[in-house]
């Protein structure tokens, strides 16, 4: 009877506390506010939307009203043919993209941070962010038309140094690589924006005291820049892991076609065609609900391993 009152003390404590730091921070609080409303409207009301996941649906009846067939949907998905496909192709591009695409923008933040002249620090950088701005479609039409194999100039160069012609949209075993490649060169000056606003909180004073020590440049770099960038580094890295089956579906299916579709179906395209070209809606909300519940695991193991490991963590 007493831990009761107690308890109750204790929570009627936390209620008041709570009111007051609202009432003294309700400026924050109004700011946040439209992003509160937004996430609830666009991203958590849609979310009743997955129960026809365990439905066959019917669009005259509506969601409600379709009847319920609890985990068929799922069973009909593992034991497709397609779903050891597009598992090992989505979960090829994801890691490809990570161990490849994840360093490359950390060391153009540091090798930019070392150039001097301001001038041309800045036009490296614009230069390095402008594929991120081109169009999706634009940038799938520029690596069809560098890729032909007769006038695209990859095989031109490849020619020249007396090579033959590769057919790459044509062969399977080269689109991961077409993928994961041209996301890089598209991306890599976007995702180094934030390592330079890490790099640009270094302190002066201590690449001043170790080029007086007479640190060489890599020698800063090791013990100086890159650590100031591990924290960052850490939560994008668990940010990536939470994506591991996120692989976008816009690209891939533009870049798809008959001769490379064994390596180039992966799970959003998959959903894409189930649900909006065939009408298959339960089955196509099944699949994406798996790719959804596999990418949340990761993220939260990848988090946690991180929290026991490191200092840094999303939560």
């Amino acid at each position: 009877m007493e831990k009761a009152i107690n308890n109750r003390m204790l929570k009627k404590n936390k209620n008041k506390k709570l009111k007051k730091r609202i009432i003294k921070h309700w400026q924050l609080y109004v700011m946040i506010l439209p992003a509160v409303i937004y996430l609830i409207i666009f991203k958590y009301k849609p979310m009743y939307g997955v129960i026809i996941a365990f439905k066959d649906f019917d669009m005259r009846a509506g969601i409600m009203g379709s009847t319920w067939v609890g985990f068929d949907n799922f069973s009909r998905l593992f034991s497709s043919y397609w779903f050891p496909i597009i598992l090992k192709n989505t979960l090829t591009i994801s890691l490809l993209s990570l161990v490849i695409g994840f360093p490359i923008p950390i060391i153009l933040a540091l090798m930019v941070n070392e150039i001097k002249n301001e001038k041309m620090k800045h036009t490296f950088q614009t230069v390095s962010y402008a594929p991120h701005f081109i169009s999706i479609i634009v940038v799938c039409g520029m690596v069809t038309l560098f890729l032909n194999p007769s006038t695209g100039i990859i095989n031109k160069f490849l020619n020249l140094l007396g090579m033959e012609s590769v057919f790459f949209m044509q062969n399977s075993g080269m689109f991961k690589w077409v993928y994961v490649l041209s996301g890089i060169w598209q991306n890599v000056g976007w995702g180094a924006i934030i390592y330079f606003a890490a790099l640009s909180g270094v302190d002066k004073s201590l690449i001043e005291s170790a080029e007086i020590d007479g640190a060489n440049r890599l020698q800063k770099i090791k013990y100086i820049n890159f650590p100031v960038l591990i924290p960052t580094m850490t939560i994008l890295f668990i940010l990536r892991c939470g994506q591991l089956l996120g692989v976008g579906y816009e690209k891939v299916y533009l870049l798809q076609n008959a001769t490379n579709i064994s390596a180039s179906e992966v799970i959003s395209t998959y959903v894409y065609k189930m649900g909006l070209i065939n009408s298959d809606f339960s089955f196509s909300t099944a699949v994406g609900l798996f790719n959804s519940i596999i990418n949340a695991i990761i993220l939260i193991l990848a988090n946690r391993i991180s929290r026991k490991v490191g200092k840094s963590s999303l939560w």
